[in-house]
């Protein structure tokens, strides 16, 4: 498997490259791209010669039974029984920081792509506290068809909560407009929001926290996953280079979710500054200002590392040895204009949170180069039923 929910195929020496499959399959494919010599893509028609880890898909619309061209995306892994769909997912994020990161040894060959309490229970099904459904013209909801943007009507959605799935959110026509958003926060309940609606604020609530943030915001998709993550950060954090007076970023901060783990950890209110150029900056505060001396700053991370980098003087420089940083970056990942400018301040610990196992083993590449080595390293299939992984990274200062 390829990362990014496509297997690989070879015929005559051409790479293929197929969704829907797995490792081990004969099938018959519809070659749908072939501009390029070596590389084609493909669309399994049907599958010749199963593998023993196939299942009927979870969602009766993305089918293999279905023409490809009217399967439903959003499940790319539905295909593949549950614990498979891991050993997958654990086989592409160690050929990810092996051959991108350089990295070998028992921290990379030891690491697993883990589930979340109480997944397998219900076969990964129902742990989507945000869906995003798209409008066809007679007001059906459907999500696009995969790499189109065609919508597929469904009568269900397997992997959203049960309070959306309760909802009537697939019972009501929706004609005229374009997309529909269901959220289902575990502080405000139910909230649908259609095409441009106007911002509102909602709660989530983390154990006993409550955060506040935009309707609008970016909020952890599994609903058990803010949890699962705070717990993770706080492992990952080596409290002997947590320095509460040092400069700590938490970067890329959202409304401050993984700065409150942080901060958590420490005796003393830690100085720390967050850095986020979305709206959801204007949360930071309100939910940080009880746990830290928070600085939110509103601007494009790169950026205003690099200002960081430009009036740095001699008396910062242990401050910033002494640092912890917080690094959630896209799925693109951080990339090396931010990589240089945090190794180029040598700040000392920098916990890095990826949804994107490639992106992560390039930047791990590019930090090891300037002299850090990873040091924690944990995996959660926080996104059952598609190729999406988290991995939470801790790399100190060599």
């Amino acid at each position: 498997m390829a990362h990014g929910g496509s297997g690989i195929g070879r015929v005559d020496g051409r790479v293929i490259f197929c969704p829907g499959v797995i490792p081990g399959e004969v099938a018959l494919v519809d070659i749908i791209e072939d501009s390029k010599k070596s590389l084609w893509r493909g669309q399994a028609r049907e599958i010749l010669v199963p593998s023993p880890h196939r299942v009927d898909h979870i969602w009766p619309e993305a089918s293999i039974h279905r023409p490809w061209e009217n399967r439903a995306g959003g499940a790319d892994y539905g295909h593949i029984e549950l614990s498979h769909q891991r050993d997958i997912k654990t086989d592409i994020l160690r050929d990810a920081l092996r051959r991108f990161g350089k990295l070998e040894g028992d921290i990379v060959d030891q690491v697993t792509v883990a589930p979340v309490p109480g997944d397998d229970q219900r076969n990964g099904l129902g742990w989507r506290s945000r869906v995003t459904m798209h409008v066809t013209d007679t007001g059906a909801l459907g999500p696009f068809a995969e790499k189109t943007h065609t919508v597929i009507p469904v009568s269900s959605v397997p992997l959203a909560s049960d309070p959306i799935t309760d909802s009537g959110l697939l019972s009501t026509s929706y004609e005229g407009a374009t997309t529909v958003r269901a959220i289902d926060s575990s502080g405000s309940g139910i909230r649908l929001i259609i095409d441009t609606q106007s911002p509102h604020d909602i709660t989530e609530m983390v154990g006993e926290t409550a955060f506040t943030l935009s309707d609008h915001s970016f909020w952890q998709v599994h609903s058990k996953a803010p949890m699962v993550l705070r717990g993770a950060i706080q492992r990952a954090v080596q409290i002997d280079a947590l320095h509460p007076d040092a400069h700590n970023l938490d970067l890329y901060s959202g409304v401050g979710l993984l700065g409150h783990a942080l901060a958590e950890l420490s005796d003393t209110r830690i100085n720390l500054t967050a850095v986020e150029s979305d709206d959801a900056i204007n949360y930071v505060v309100e939910n940080l200002e009880s746990v830290a001396n928070i600085t939110p700053v509103s601007a494009r991370v790169d950026r205003w590392l690099a200002d960081q980098v430009r009036t740095q003087g001699a008396e910062d420089t242990k401050n910033w040895s002494h640092a912890t940083v917080l690094l959630d970056p896209p799925r693109s990942g951080a990339k090396s204009d931010v990589i240089h400018a945090l190794t180029t301040l040598g700040v000392g610990q920098i916990v890095y949170v990826a949804c994107d196992p490639v992106a992560l083993g390039r930047d791990t590449g590019l930090l090891q180069e300037a002299g850090y080595d990873m040091v924690f390293l944990e995996a959660w299939d926080l996104f059952p039923h598609t190729h999406h992984m988290e991995s939470i990274a801790t790399f100190r200062k060599r």
